[in-house]
């Protein structure tokens, strides 16, 4: 039985994933609706809003739903037995840190030789949801990169001292995820668990902003123009049954003052832009500030003072 002690500190993302959410929670703490009771969160990639969320909010149920099979099976394995994942994290952890760095460098490779191997046939594969944190925090810049194969391809990132897991925090993280339902696939899943009173949130893979920049594959699918016009059309039915949702995306007035697409795609919701740090250059003086567009069909009033109650 896995106890929960706020005491220990507030559940944290356990990944490094592109486009986390973590720098902008102070600024969603404002823009989250003031009272719901079934959140979903569609495409939830490293889980930054989803642990805000739950710790913020009395939420009686919770869906996630992501098109990354493996992310899904790590949800899935951390929920049903954190224990065995702290296990074999160790085993790995301890193995890598007696390598000098050319050892390591092998030693990661074998590793995700073996993540590439493991087929998902089942609810819960422990070892391949061992292997995914591991390559997570020990791969070069936190990517998740799959190549047309399905087969995960990132780089060793060579850093002296990762801190590959956080045994408090992934209790927490198990403790948070009993009350929510993973489902791995398509996002319009969300339509069969929507009730009054539900919230959503939406953080697509975000529009480019440049016509060089590319989206990074977290799975062998893209999401193009037409994606982001058929999640506005499923955002206005959503809106019409009375449930209130808040997206991000980029902003593409980044580049082009005159790009209107969000704009026009989301005519009559609320858009606002928020500064965030992205770096969206390959060159590092060129990287900085920029906004982000936050999309909502709903209004607060004023700030949003909800007090964790988890």
């Amino acid at each position: 039985m896995i106890l929960f002690n706020m005491s220990k500190g507030i559940a944290k993302p356990f990944l490094k994933w592109a486009g986390g959410k973590g720098q902008l929670l102070e600024k969603f703490g404002e823009l989250y609706p003031a009272d719901f009771k079934v959140y979903i969160e569609p495409f939830v990639g490293g889980g930054a809003v989803l642990f805000d969320v739950l710790q913020r909010f009395n939420v009686e149920q919770a869906v996630i739903i992501d098109l990354n099979k493996e992310l899904i099976n790590c949800y899935r394995c951390i929920k049903e037995d954190v224990n065995e994942i702290i296990k074999q994290l160790d085993q790995l952890k301890v193995k890598f840190i007696s390598l000098s760095l050319d050892e390591q460098a092998k030693f990661y490779l074998d590793i995700r030789k073996r993540y590439n191997e493991i087929k998902l046939n089942g609810k819960y594969d422990f070892e391949k949801a061992a292997d995914f944190i591991f390559l997570n925090k020990t791969c070069f810049n936190g990517l998740y990169r799959v190549n047309s194969k399905g087969e995960y391809n990132v780089p060793f990132g060579k850093s002296k001292n990762p801190c590959i897991y956080d045994v408090d925090n992934l209790t927490l993280i198990s403790k948070l995820l009993q009350k929510v339902t993973i489902l791995y696939g398509d996002y319009k899943q969300c339509l069969n668990y929507t009730t009054e009173n539900t919230f959503l949130y939406f953080d697509p893979p975000y529009r480019p902003l440049t016509t060089s920049a590319s989206f990074v594959g977290y799975s062998q699918n893209g999401f193009n123009d037409d994606d982001q016009k058929q999640l506005a059309k499923l955002v206005r039915q959503l809106s019409k049954q009375g449930c209130k949702v808040m997206l991000s995306n980029s902003d593409p007035k980044n580049s082009d003052l005159n790009d209107n697409f969000f704009d026009d795609l989301y005519n009559g919701f609320g858009i606002m832009r928020i500064k965030a740090r992205r770096m969206i250059n390959c060159q590092a003086d060129k990287r900085g500030d920029i906004t982000e567009i936050i999309v909502r069909n709903y209004n607060n009033a004023e700030i949003n003072k909800q007090r964790r109650v988890v």
